[in-house]
Formats: structure tokens, C-alpha cells, sequence
């Protein structure tokens, strides 16, 4: 028999059961392993033209390389991402601040990762018409965003608050590009629009001549109302600085965009969509300065546990070092890992010293054999020497046959020269 094989054979008693401890400390923590995150995610976004949308396909661009498919879904705006969200036909979605509170009607729990950006509400006019109040927008007709939209829902909000209901005024729900087009040939007399400041379309209307941008005058007064309102300054000059557009500083009313999840998203994708989220909205804008965004004011929902550990602590740690599918398995594998170490230290502890003992005590049966035949021969003298010497033999038979590890081999030799000690004085016939 090869060494090799010898050494499995004498090492199996010992360790086999350990190692039999371990598959069934890894078999029950199993049970309790997290399931891999998915590979695919839905988000709603927006308009195609919006901001909504731009952003959610820079999310699907960073998330790619990270083995996570973004598939975009275009909508009316917040409303309608709240409603889809609701249902559980898309996993996240950009909402509108202020849009859950005018439309709470579910009880499916949702969860917040944080405000996105500052998002203005634009009141744009044809520039024959003077408007600085809510109330100047009596009797025109207005563009007040589609069915679905948060623009609309703020709008109507504003509306109510300032007793214009029923016929004072004209509501009109086209698309942001299409209120654009009417109020830039002069079909409508105004439109809302909640967008960014980087917006092509704001851009277009506050270079065009026609058009007037209103100042809020009571911007103050709507953000105390409204703790989702902010109070924003378009500075004069801020578009065109050559041509002085605006041409004075404008007061603006803004929400913030926020990214609302099913609280049963895995928790791994949610620390990546952070991740995703602060690299993106995180560099200064026209009303935010760099690192302002994503932060946890003006939120409608209940802050997501994993987003909170994100802002106080950062990214996971091991995802700040490996790829998103290795820390992932990982930080999933850990269950497994840590009893298996709590395991392992203490029976390495152990299973040594059992095996010296182990080894030993092949050796050490024999002395005992050895003993009882010296002290018989002490005892009886002569008339047993043969048989003695006879046993003697058998006892160094056996013990050539015995296999120890080459480390205790010293004590095989050991005892054959004691064998060979009590056989010297049996030939001799001396009797100590």
C-alpha cells in the first residue's frame, strides 16, 4: 500500500467527522443564504423629451457594465410612475416630491433613496399678458401638463389654493412639447411645465421674444404651506448673459425629483443604485452645489434602511473594492463562511491533540502486553521461559505490522527495542 493511501486511512477516523460537522454547518446555513439579486430591473421614467427620462437612460449606461439591465419605462410623469410602482409592473421610479400626498390611496409599502435634484415649476406667458400671482391666470387659457403627470397635480393643487376652479380659468393637458408649441404660436395664453433648468425646451422659451418667463411672488408663502416646496432664485442673466435673459432675477417654485423603490427590493441593488444615484446627481447644478444631491430632505416616502446605511457609511465595503457580481456573492456567502469559522477554530483546537492520542495508542497497547510478559516470567521462572519467548515473538510479529505516520515512528522503534530488552533477559534467564 502506497504512504500516501496509508496516511487518507489513518487520517479519516479523525477528521472525517469534522469534516462531516462542516457539510452540515454549511447545509443548514444554506437555508438562511439571501437570494442572488436579479439581473433585471424596471424603472418608470417620464416623457421621452423630460428630464426623467434622460436620466434613467445615464442609471441604464453605469448599471450595464455591473451585469444589471435597466429597462426604461416611458410614462406620463409621476403620477402614473406612482400607479405602476403601486401595481408591481415596475421596480422604481422617479416621483415627483409632494405627488404621494396628493395621491395616497394604497397601502403597498414604498421607500425613498433620496431627492434627486431641485425641480423647478416654469410658468411661461405669452409676453402681452402681465402675470405675478396664480390669480392673474383667470379667465386664459392654460396648459397645465397631461393626465398622469406631476406637473398637473402640483398645478391643480396651486389652483385650488387659490380659489381658480370651474370656468375661471380654461385647462388645457397636452405634452410639454406640444404646450410649447401652443404657446409659442399663441393658441394658449400660459403653461406650466416642471423641469430642468438644462432643459432644451426652457431654453427655447426663455430665448424667445414672445415669451415671458413669471416671477412667484409669493413663492415664500406656498413653501411654508408645503414643507416638498422650495423657494428658488433664477438669477437675471442666468440663460443669456449677452442679451440679460431673464432680465431680472426670477423667483421660482421647485420640488425635488425623488427615486422611490418596493420595499422588498434586494438590498444589494438598492447600495448600487445608490452608488448609481450619487455619481450622477451629485455635481453642481443651476440651484445646487456640488455634493448638495442626493440627500434625504424633501421626501414623501419612508427612507429605504439601505439607502440610510449608504448616506451615513457610504458604499458596502466590499463593493467599493471588487465588481458588483463578486461582492455580491460574497456578502451572500458570508453566512456560510462565518460558521464555518466559528466551527473550525474551536476543532482545530481539538482534533490534534486527538490524533497524537490516536497514534499513541497504537504504540502504547503493546507495552501492556510487554509488561505482563516480564512480570510473568518474574513470577514462574524457568518452566514459562518458552512460552514466553514464543509470545515474545508474536508480540514483534504484530508490532512490524502496525502503520504509523513517519512523526511517531521513533515510538514504533522504541517499543521493538524494549521487546528485544525483555527478550535479552529471558535468554538469559535473569529475573530482575
Amino acid at each position: 500500500m502506497k504512504r500516501s493511501e496509508r496516511n487518507w486511512k489513518e487520517l479519516l477516523p479523525v477528521y472525517g467527522p469534522l469534516a462531516l460537522l462542516v457539510i452540515l454547518g454549511f447545509a443548514w446555513a444554506f437555508q438562511h443564504i439571501k437570494p442572488a439579486p436579479p439581473d433585471h430591473i424596471v424603472i418608470a421614467s417620464g416623457e421621452k423629451d423630460g428630464a426623467y427620462h434622460a436620466f434613467a437612460r445615464r442609471y441604464q449606461a453605469l448599471l450595464k457594465p455591473q451585469g444589471i439591465d435597466l429597462e426604461i419605462i416611458d410614462t406620463r410623469g409621476s403620477v402614473e410612475n406612482l400607479e405602476l410602482l403601486r401595481q408591481g409592473k415596475v421596480d422604481m421610479a422617479f416621483v415627483q416630491g409632494g405627488v404621494a400626498s396628493m395621491n395616497d390611496k394604497s397601502p403597498v409599502r414604498l421607500e425613498g433613496l433620496g431627492s434627486l435634484y431641485y425641480e423647478p415649476l416654469w410658468l411661461f406667458h405669452r409676453a402681452s399678458i402681465e402675470l405675478h400671482r396664480v390669480p392673474d391666470l383667470q379667465g386664459l387659457r392654460l396648459a397645465i401638463g397631461p393626465e398622469g403627470s406631476g406637473t398637473q397635480a402640483l398645478v391643480r393643487l396651486l389652483l385650488k389654493e387659490n380659489a381658480l376652479v370651474g370656468e375661471s380659468v380654461e385647462l388645457l393637458t397636452p405634452d410639454s412639447v406640444e404646450a410649447a408649441r401652443l404657446l409659442q404660436q399663441g393658441k394658449i395664453d400660459a403653461a406650466f411645465f416642471v423641469a430642468s433648468p438644462q432643459s432644451k425646451l426652457v431654453s427655447r422659451l426663455l430665448l424667445d421674444p414672445s415669451i415671458r418667463l413669471a416671477s412667484f411672488d409669493r413663492a415664500g408663502a406656498y413653501a411654508r404651506r408645503h414643507g416638498f416646496l422650495s423657494v428658488l432664485t433664477l438669477p437675471e442673466g442666468a440663460e443669456n448673459l449677452a442679451e440679460n435673459i431673464p432680465p431680472q432675477d426670477i423667483q421660482l417654485l421647485a420640488t425635488t425629483s425623488e427615486l422611490v423603490t418596493h420595499a422588498d427590493l434586494h438590498p444589494g441593488l438598492i447600495s448600487l443604485m445608490m452608488q448609481v444615484i450619487d455619481r450622477v446627481h451629485r455635481p453642481a447644478g443651476w440651484f445646487s452645489s456640488e455634493g448638495e444631491f442626493p440627500n434625504t430632505r424633501y421626501m414623501s416616502f419612508p427612507l429605504n434602511e439601505e439607502a440610510d446605511r449608504y448616506y451615513r457609511h457610504g458604499p458596502p465595503f466590499l463593493q467599493r473594492y471588487l465588481p458588483f457580481w463578486a461582492a455580491s456573492l460574497l456578502d451572500r456567502m458570508k453566512i456560510m463562511i462565518l460558521p464555518l469559522l466559528g466551527l473550525l477554530f474551536p476543532l482545530f483546537k481539538v482534533v490534534p491533540p486527538l490524533y497524537q492520542w490516536r497514534m499513541r495508542a497504537r504504540i502504547y497497547r503493546w507495552y501492556e502486553q510487554l509488561e505482563e510478559v516480564d512480570k510473568a516470567f518474574s513470577r514462574q521462572g524457568e518452566k514459562s521461559r518458552k512460552a514466553l519467548l514464543k509470545e515474545l515473538d508474536e508480540l514483534e510479529k504484530e508490532v512490524r505490522d502496525v502503520k504509523v505516520p513517519l512523526s511517531f515512528s521513533h515510538q514504533l522503534y522504541h517499543l521493538r527495542l524494549h521487546i528485544d530488552f525483555v527478550r535479552g533477559k529471558l535468554q538469559q534467564g535473569s529475573v530482575d
